[in-house]
């Protein structure tokens, strides 16, 4: 056989594996594409359900303020079909959360060792869950201090309501009780958009669950031999003051809530050194067992 026939077989047998992964990695990928749309066709059955939860925080505000009814409006046609658009997507992206990562499990693990998947199976499901935490941390904690701050600001506008009358004389016209006039300037009251709204929210949960992401990120890299507990602990101050920046960036100009996101991501952070510590303890144990780690080597 030639030299061209060798490197033409070569070629042939590296390429089929390839063809077979790409195939493989196709199928998934239909097949997670295929479970996000049916969840999010499912939660679009649910919208107005959905969307009346996300803006709860900003009801309960304005009810708080004295608003006895709340209202929110739309100024586009569209505007709150492409509303519930963003929610049905936001949800259905969570529901199907499981097979997506059922999908990338099957993909990646025919590649891994069985200790690499034993390993890289627990962060696959820590990870959405860590994401739920922050999520539900920052719709029930931090966006309801957000609206109290932003909304704490404008009056709100007391309106007389009357008592109609069930028997009406003849000749007796009702209308409807107004408010007395007020000479004391000009009423500030909060008429806010849906979709500008629902934005606060989901940019808040969206924050909080990538922010609960941290151990599972910095965990992986310990396994991975990135980073160690020694060097995190080395660099906590350049850690302090990235953490104050991102609780500056993604919260409200509001000190309380800078400081919540401070404190959660900040205790994060401290889990996520003893975590790698515990990953290097064992790691160590499994090498010294193995008799390829000594005591001058640690």
């Amino acid at each position: 056989m030639s030299a061209v026939d060798d490197r033409d077989a070569h070629i042939d047998a590296s390429a089929a594996p390839l063809i077979e992964h790409l195939a493989e990695l196709r199928t998934r990928l239909i097949r997670a594409v295929a479970a996000f749309l049916v969840g999010m066709v499912i939660c679009f059955a649910f919208a107005q359900d959905l969307l009346a939860f996300l803006l709860g925080p900003i009801e309960d505000t304005m009810r708080s303020l004295g608003d006895p009814n709340p209202s929110m409006q739309y100024t586009a046609p569209q505007e709150y079909f492409f509303t519930q658009i963003r929610v049905s997507v936001v949800a259905g992206l969570m529901v199907s959360f499981p097979v997506i990562a059922h999908q990338l499990w099957r993909f990646v693990a025919p590649g891994l060792y069985r200790t690499e998947q034993s390993a890289f199976l627990p962060f696959l499901l820590a990870s959405p869950l860590l994401f739920l935490l922050g999520a539900a941390f920052a719709h029930y904690v931090v966006v309801p201090l957000a609206m109290q701050f932003f909304l704490g600001f404008a009056d709100v506008r007391e309106v007389i309501v009357g008592v109609i009358p069930t028997e009406v004389p003849e000749g007796v016209v009702i209308t409807e009780p107004v408010a007395p006039a007020d000479d004391g300037g000009i009423d500030i009251v909060f008429d806010g958009k849906v979709n500008e709204s629902l934005d606060i929210t989901l940019k808040m949960i969206v924050a909080f669950g990538l922010c609960f992401q941290l151990p599972v990120l910095l965990t992986l890299m310990g396994k991975a031999g990135l980073v160690s507990a020694d060097g995190l602990g080395h660099v906590r101050k350049y850690a302090v003051v990235g953490i104050l920046l991102l609780a500056a960036l993604v919260t409200p100009p509001d000190v309380i809530t800078q400081i919540i996101l401070f404190v959660v991501v900040y205790g994060l952070y401290e889990v996520s050194i003893q975590l790698v510590r515990i990953v290097e303890r064992k790691r160590d144990a499994r090498l010294r067992a193995e008799g390829l780690l000594d005591g001058d080597d640690e």
